[in-house]
Parts: structure tokens; C-alpha cells; sequence
């Protein structure tokens, strides 16, 4: 989500150094380890794909381990970017504009602690679990302490303000998430917590187990 307010030019400034020193680190990371867990040959759904750089680049995995290709990969956006890599559909955030279990994985990278509410987090995982017929894909963040905030607040700020984007800062920990999945008819298959998003010694504060992976499936039909 986006707001009308132009960021200072701090953050312009800011929001450069972090794309030129962290964000194509993060895309070839964070797409190498979640095409990892995608079947060949799925379609995928990227709920809040942003400019599709982590989409198209898990596509390009998939094709450079001479994989048959993802049969197809879409992406939605509150508000979509011209620049967008893969193809976008506009969404209102909330309710996601396919028909039931239309692909077979649905993925979100760090948005879902952009929703500004509990009950906002459960229904977009409801949602998702509904057009999926495998696996929920989810990389988000872990907050089990003030510290943690602290620091996953300042790393939101420096990443995403100077876009203008919302910043509710609803981080969750283990306990919230799993009630979340619970509340959607979701459980865990496959849980990481160790990504190397930052080379040393910037890990030391911003990796630690700030940032998970996981792979959720269905509970019943």
C-alpha cells in the first residue's frame, strides 16, 4: 500500500544506498531459496509482488536447473508498478481476484506485516489458502522482543518509506503466526530462519532470526 506523501530527500538518499547495497543481494537470496521449495512446473501467485523482481528471477531458477518452467507466474498489487517483471493484476488488499484453488502455490515476500491488523493477516492467509491447491509460500519477519521491533522498524523505514509505502510496523512472533495459520486453515511443512540476506558483520544485527521462510499447506480439503 501506498500514500500520497513524497518521501525527504534523507530518505531518497537513504532508499539508494540500501537498493545499491542490499536489494539485489535479497532478490538473488530470497529467490534462490524460495524457488527452492516450489515443484516444478507450478503456477504461482505472487500476492504483493512489487516490481516482480523476486518472481521473475524464481522463474529463471527454475529454467537454469533445466527444470520444466513454471507453467505461469502472476502477480498482484494494491497499487501496481509500470515497471513490474511479471504480469500484475490490481487488488484491493484484502480479497484476491481469482477463483479457487487457481494456482498451485501462492507466495508472499514482507507484506504481510504491512497489513495494518491482526484480523487483516488472517483473512489475506484465508484468502490465499483459497486460491491455492498446494502450499502457502511465506517470507516474512519474527519479532519476539522490543529489540527486534526496534530493529525491524528501522530496517522498514530505510527500505520502504523512501517509496512512500504504509508502515503499520505489525510484526508478529512464532506464537502470533502459528495462530494466524490456525485461523486460516493452514499449518507448517517447512519452517527456516536462517537466511543470509546480509553479508558481515550487518548480519550480526539485521539477520539473527529476524526473517523466516515458510512453507505452509492446507489442513482438510
Amino acid at each position: 500500500m501506498v500514500t500520497g506523501l513524497q518521501p525527504s530527500k534523507a530518505h531518497s538518499i537513504l532508499g539508494r544506498v540500501h537498493r545499491r547495497a542490499v536489494f539485489g543481494r535479497r532478490v538473488r537470496v530470497l529467490a534462490k531459496m524460495l524457488s527452492d521449495q516450489i515443484p516444478a512446473g507450478a503456477s504461482l501467485l505472487d500476492i504483493g509482488c512489487g516490481d516482480g523482481s523476486i518472481a521473475r528471477v524464481i522463474g529463471d531458477n527454475k529454467l537454469a536447473a533445466d527444470e520444466v518452467p513454471l507453467a505461469a507466474i502472476q502477480g498482484i498489487e494494491f497499487a501496481p508498478r509500470g515497471n513490474c517483471q511479471v504480469a500484475c493484476t490490481q487488488f484491493d488488499g484484502g480479497s484476491i481476484p481469482f477463483a479457487d484453488a487457481t494456482f498451485e502455490v501462492c507466495m508472499f515476500v514482507d507484506v504481510l506485516h504491512h497489513v495494518p491488523d491482526s484480523e487483516g493477516i488472517g483473512k489475506l492467509l484465508s484468502e490465499a489458502r483459497r486460491v491455492s491447491k498446494r502450499y502457502v509460500l511465506i517470507k516474512d519477519h519474527l519479532s519476539e522482543n522490543g529489540l527486534d521491533a526496534l530493529t525491524l522498524g528501522f530496517m522498514d523505514w530505510v527500505g520502504n518509506r523512501p517509496h512512500g509505502v504504509v508502515l503499520p510496523y505489525n510484526y508478529q512472533s512464532r506464537r502470533d503466526w502459528e495462530k494466524h495459520f490456525q485461523t486460516a486453515g493452514l499449518k507448517v511443512k517447512e519452517w527456516q530462519t536462517r537466511i543470509p540476506l546480509y553479508p558481515l558483520p550487518f548480519s550480526l544485527l539485521f539477520g539473527r532470526q529476524l526473517h523466516f521462510i515458510g512453507i505452509l499447506e492446507r489442513i482438510g480439503s
